[in-house]
């Protein structure tokens, strides 16, 4: 657990950190938030997910907080602090504090807040050679899935229900019957004849920054790619299913709704776009702590 956290301009004790009761992202969840993985003590594709951070402040018309710089240093700070050598951290800032009303308030100031969390690499990455299990949930959630807001009961809900029935992550199926993405990740699939699928960028699902790192090194490989939507019946046929997140980076899905998909084992791809991924991150983190800043997985 973090030992320090960083709450609007102060680094404090984890026990003493707390923001205003009337904090906007705690009575409206008028905020967004970011959580960017650690490797070696430094950022992973950290330019990445500010740039996605300052895009989604400028969709809810949130003022920047400070420049992506100054918020790199409080980040490379926080884990500093907090002596985070594999981990993640998290960031949120909402629109700040203000007497309880719905429209937006004038001259408030932004609240930032940033914890880290260790991470046991070596235990993820057993968990990826197992491969876990996956139900099929409603997509409840609000028409802006592409802003990543603090918004979270409908992800939590599925999240839970996942839990519960012993899977490990919940697809979310929309109106029209298709797969949009996980409840805190993107979905994929390989179909029979060795297509890579996943649900094509835009207003249902966000835009992953692992997503786009795994379609950049799929590209880079010759790999046939496919950005489209797809059915539950597509992911039951398939010869591969996986999710892609900050955390567990590239995670094989063995069964949905208790099916086996495959031979019901982490697949030949998804294990390949895995280690690729992982070989990735360790390069991106060593280019932070050499100085020389973010750089795709193509080179570009």
């Amino acid at each position: 657990m973090s030992r320090v956290v960083y709450v609007n301009g102060r680094y404090m004790p984890y026990a003493k950190a707390a923001v205003h009761v009337e904090d906007r992202g705690f009575q409206f969840a008028d905020g967004i938030y970011e959580v960017i993985a650690i490797l070696g003590g430094r950022l992973v594709d950290g330019e990445g997910h500010l740039q996605r951070l300052e895009r989604n402040l400028d969709e809810l018309r949130i003022a920047h907080p400070m420049s992506r710089a100054a918020l790199l240093v409080v980040l490379n700070e926080t884990i500093r602090r907090n002596r985070v050598q594999d981990g993640s951290i998290y960031l949120q800032i909402t629109r700040g504090a203000a007497r309880r009303d719905f429209p937006f308030p004038a001259g408030i100031r932004p609240s930032v807040v940033a914890i880290t969390r260790a991470v046991d690499m070596e235990r993820v990455a057993a968990k990826a050679a197992q491969g876990g299990a996956a139900i099929l949930a409603p997509d409840q959630r609000w028409a802006r899935c592409d802003i990543k807001t603090v918004a979270l009961l409908p992800a939590a809900l599925a999240k839970q229900a996942a839990r519960e029935q012993g899977a490990f992550e919940a697809f979310l199926v929309d109106r029209d019957g298709f797969i949009t993405e996980g409840s805190s990740s993107n979905a994929w699939i390989v179909t029979k004849d060795g297509v890579l699928v996943t649900r094509d960028l835009g207003l249902s699902i966000l835009s992953g920054i692992t997503r786009g790192a795994i379609l950049a090194l799929a590209e880079a490989e010759g790999l046939r790619v496919e950005e489209r939507r797809f059915r539950p019946e597509e992911v039951f046929a398939a010869r591969e299913a996986f999710t892609t997140s900050t955390t567990a980076f590239v995670m094989p899905i063995t069964s949905l709704d208790g099916r086996p998909i495959g031979n019901a084992a982490p697949g030949l791809l998804a294990t390949k776009l895995r280690a690729l991924y992982a070989a990735y991150a360790e390069s991106e983190a060593r280019g932070a702590r050499s100085g020389s800043g973010y750089r795709t997985p193509s080179g570009l």
